[in-house]
């Protein structure tokens, strides 16, 4: 979410046709028979401007018939509800890809159809899972840990299934290199940045350009404003502040951006070979999203 809030402020400061989103489909999978993409899903929709404003996920305006009736059946993914208009998303990607279309060229047309300028890449068009290693029962799958069990167990280890054989989507590696600022939104380090980077070339693509890459701290005063991002990276041995941030982000950024509340450890985050630039980074809305991605554009 932190992820499409920051794209939300950038098109309000930038040519949305410029920006290119490389967005993460670790947490992809099949569930009720539909391949669901939820963060690509959650970019298009909050770009659109249809994205539920109570959830921030799926569909302003939503119903929920289908899930109503399906209820009468037993179902293995009960758990996890998919809205009546949210549902047509998820058919024409299941049949677009059983017709053999790559994940990268439906997710064009899909942005296409919602009117979104803005180039949305999945990281790859091949199969990445993210599996979660939890606390007596050992690895499941992300939408199982996060939907299931609503990211309340511990954690003891996370990997990306797929990703040695996975291959960047034609245009990411382009962008990446041509890019005049590459930006790691304030998303979570481990689940949503970390699948992107596991993908061979994607790291190296970043890596190749951190003088131009700025990050946002999705941790704000030891905390994440939403989602287990602070409990991830305590249960794996990270610290749960800005610094511990700075520390995976080092040799990927050469600027981090934090917020107003971690003013006091600006000088720790450069002790780690940081640039740290202090400015709000809550999106309450558009216009706080848009003052923050002209901070970050500014920056590098």
């Amino acid at each position: 979410m932190g992820a499409a809030r920051f794209l939300r402020g950038l098109v309000e400061v930038v040519e949305p046709r410029r920006v290119v989103a490389v967005v993460n489909t670790g947490d992809d999978a099949v569930l009720h028979g539909l391949h669901v993409s939820p963060d690509l899903d959650t970019v298009v929709y909050t770009l659109a401007g249809a994205i539920s404003r109570e959830r921030g996920w799926g569909l302003e305006g939503e119903t929920w018939a289908a899930m109503e009736a399906l209820a009468r059946y037993p179902s293995r993914f009960a758990w996890f509800a998919l809205g009546d208009r949210d549902l047509a998303t998820h058919l024409f990607r299941t049949q677009r890809l059983a017709d053999g279309a790559p994940l990268s060229a439906l997710t064009t047309e899909i942005a296409a159809a919602w009117a979104v300028d803005v180039t949305v890449l999945p990281v790859t068009d091949d199969r990445l899972e993210t599996m979660m290693d939890v606390e007596d029962e050992g690895e499941i799958g992300f939408q199982d840990y996060f939907v299931r069990r609503r990211h309340d167990v511990s954690v003891h280890g996370v990997r990306f299934r797929g990703a040695e054989e996975a291959k960047p989507a034609p245009g990411v590696l382009d962008a990446l290199g041509s890019a005049e600022v590459v930006v790691v939104c304030p998303s979570n380090p481990i689940v949503s940045v970390g699948p992107l980077l596991a993908v061979p070339g994607v790291r190296e693509a970043v890596v190749a350009r951190r003088d131009r890459v700025v990050a946002v701290s999705p941790i704000v005063a030891g905390a994440a404003l939403k989602g287990p991002a602070d409990r991830l990276l305590r249960d794996l041995g990270h610290e749960v502040s800005v610094v511990g941030v700075a520390r995976l982000y080092a040799d990927l950024a050469a600027t981090l951006v934090v917020d107003e509340a971690d003013a006091a450890l600006a000088g720790a985050v450069e002790a780690e070979g940081m640039r740290c630039v202090v400015t709000p980074t809550v999106m309450h809305g558009r216009s706080e999203a848009a003052v923050l991605a002209r901070t970050v554009l500014d920056s590098a």
